[in-house]
């Protein structure tokens, strides 16, 4: 379990590492251009990248070895963002260097991943994903905090140049590691299969089940937008009313990461994972629905909860339907999927905020995940596919 945990660490640091650098670049890039589209230009130049280069990255990683790559894509990250720390003062820079820093979450993204189950061994994956997926889900939870703290403090600088040392301490974790991804089988493989889409496209319980994933996550997101429009304009709690349901979110995607998805049994994982998918959507729904912050809180707490249990469930059945050789590809291709559905629901909640109300916003980024998920399990559980179940 050493390798396991420098890989949760590594998840951890770079999460906490993410989320400060989101919230100081968009705080200072906000306050000195006082333009809305140049802050959503930067999370288009930091996502982007992991959408368009999902194809190349996911070659990458099924080609090269897994360790060296993080250790090397975590330090040409830590040199990105010390350049960053020094080029605050022009805009066109920073977005330069944001693409920069997404390219190398393409590639290493895919690579933690794809290197769990030799750090974990194969029997042990669900464990690992449960622990790999609440280190995320806590970094990203610390550095919104810490970046709150330095940016109020003028200290954008400072934040960044702790950014960059959160790199270096990955790439010091992927020298400790003692797990390889031999890639001299994944050439062949890669040479002999298509893209990762093709991947897990070619496996009908990972279609049916990523299909529906990502497409709620294109309402979904939705959200992320409406969420400090409705503590603040709905329930009339404020900043400190959304802080409090982010932080409920985030305390149900940790006891759903590390408690529940470990009870989910190998063959119900895909049912499972749809279940999450449903059951996000009906605790984002009821908290739009009761508009108190009883309900709001309740709502969030048990949505977060089905949420970290899904992530941790969809993650563990890409690892057990994909090939070893295959699996740098499936994990390049789920990410640029679903940061392209994210991205586009970013988009969406602003206008429909602005449009219809943070109210009737975060019903719909409820109710159509809910719908989603309910019609996607009637599907894979029908009679006609229990002769040969889709979720086995």
């Amino acid at each position: 379990m050493r390798d396991i945990r420098l890989i949760v660490g590594a998840v951890g640091l770079s999460a906490i590492g993410d989320g400060l650098l989101w919230l100081l670049l968009s705080f200072h890039i906000g306050a000195t251009t006082d333009s809305a589209f140049a802050v959503a230009a930067l999370f288009v130049c930091l996502w982007g990248p992991v959408v368009v280069l999902g194809g190349v990255a996911g070659r990458i990683v099924d080609t090269h070895e897994n360790r060296r790559l993080l250790i090397g894509v975590s330090l040409a990250q830590a040199a990105v963002v010390v350049a960053m720390a020094f080029s605050t003062g022009s805009l066109p820079v920073l977005l330069g260097l944001c693409l920069l820093l997404g390219s190398g979450v393409a590639v290493a993204s895919p690579a933690e991943f794809a290197l769990v189950p030799a750090a974990a061994g194969e029997a042990r994956v669900a464990q690992a994903n449960g622990h790999v997926e609440a280190a995320r889900y806590l970094g990203m939870t610390a550095g919104p905090l810490l970046g709150g703290l330095l940016a109020g403090a003028g200290g954008t600088q400072v934040g960044l140049l702790i950014d960059a040392a959160s790199f270096l301490a990955v790439a010091g974790a992927g020298i400790a590691l003692h797990a390889r991804r031999d890639p001299q089988a994944t050439r062949r493989a890669a040479k002999a299969e298509g893209g990762g889409r093709e991947v897990l496209l070619a496996d009908r319980t990972l279609a049916v089940t990523l299909t529906a994933a990502v497409g709620a996550l294109l309402f979904f997101t939705i959200s992320v937008t409406a969420d400090p429009f409705f503590a603040t304009d709905v329930l009339g709690t404020g900043a400190t009313g959304y802080g409090v349901l982010m932080t409920a979110w985030m305390l149900g995607m940790v006891a759903g990461a590390v408690g529940l998805a470990r009870l989910i049994p190998a063959r119900w994982l895909a049912v499972g994972a749809l279940a999450g998918v449903a059951v996000q959507g009906a605790g984002m729904l009821g908290a739009a629905v009761g508009a108190t912050m009883a309900l709001a809180l309740a709502g969030f707490l048990v949505g977060g909860l089905a949420h970290g249990t899904k992530n941790v469930l969809l993650r563990t059945l890409i690892h057990e339907r994909v090939p070893e050789a295959s699996r740098g590809r499936a994990f390049a291709a789920y990410n640029a999927a679903r940061n392209g559905a994210e991205l586009a629901a970013l988009g969406a909640g602003g206008v429909i905020v602005g449009l219809a109300g943070a109210q009737l916003a975060l019903a719909v980024a409820g109710a159509v995940p809910l719908g989603i998920g309910v019609v996607t399990l009637l599907v894979i559980t029908a009679p006609a596919t229990r002769r040969r179940p889709v979720y086995a």
